[in-house]
């Protein structure tokens, strides 16, 4: 784990916004029926929803999951991302004991 590249992806309001709405699926709209049982959301959800370009969320979406905080899946043509709940976890963990070193 990078605490610093972390710390560096999550210096962005729209990127931790992101992560704050992936926490619940209802922020977002239901899935096409084909897709109801991919866990996550689309991109293009979390690209309306950011009110952002296209080629701008795709970029945010990569930092996010080159930082661990994501993890994406395919299906087709479409990309699926979701929180990654235990790297978040283990993030926060160290960060914690990190502030409070002697």
């Amino acid at each position: 784990m990078n605490i610093e590249q972390i710390l560096s992806t999550l210096n962005n309001p729209v990127r931790r916004n992101i992560l704050a709405w992936l926490k619940d699926r209802s922020n977002f709209p239901p899935a096409l029926p084909e897709h109801r049982d991919v866990e996550g959301v689309c991109i293009g959800y979390i690209q309306e929803k950011a009110g952002l370009s296209q080629s701008t969320i795709s970029n945010y979406m990569s930092m996010l999951k080159q930082a661990g905080l994501v993890q994406s899946e395919r299906h087709g043509q479409w990309t699926f991302y979701r929180r990654d709940e235990d790297a978040i976890q283990k993030f926060l963990n160290a960060f914690h004991s990190e502030l409070l070193k002697p």
